[in-house]
């Protein structure tokens, strides 16, 4: 976070998580989640990291937060919990991005995406970033 900070201001929300996985109420912790994710969200330019979103290079999303960056509204990266994202929080989203068409952990999907965002932000400030 430190890092991206030095390019853009960066702040990290974690929201409560939903306990007790059992298939039979995955619609349910989504929704609680959902009611959660809500609460933050402004009236911003919503990115929800989805499967079945696009994928992009690092070039390609270089140029992507680039052109997010010329407007004024805030960009909102969102990484659903173990149960994935509730289908009205998707709908919410502005743009569904997937990181791979692999199945990450949130944790790790969190990670993959600051780094990404950090990528992101040193090709478009043409620091030097290693390959």
């Amino acid at each position: 976070m430190a890092r991206i900070r030095r390019f853009q201001p960066c702040s990290l929300v974690e929201t409560k998580e939903a306990k007790g996985w059992d298939d039979r109420y995955a619609e349910k912790i989504k929704d609680l989640e959902a009611g959660n994710l809500e609460k933050h969200f402004e009236d911003g330019y919503i990115i929800c990291l989805f499967d079945k979103g696009r994928e992009m290079s690092s070039e390609d999303f270089a140029g992507f937060l680039e052109k997010r960056s010329l407007s004024s509204r805030t960009v909102t990266f969102v990484v659903g919990g173990f149960a994935g994202l509730a289908d009205r929080i998707i709908k919410k989203a502005d743009f569904l991005l997937a990181l791979s068409r692999m199945t990450f952990s949130h944790e790790l999907c969190r990670v993959v995406l600051l780094e990404q965002i950090y990528r992101g932000l040193t090709i478009m400030k043409g620091s030097h970033y290693a390959k």
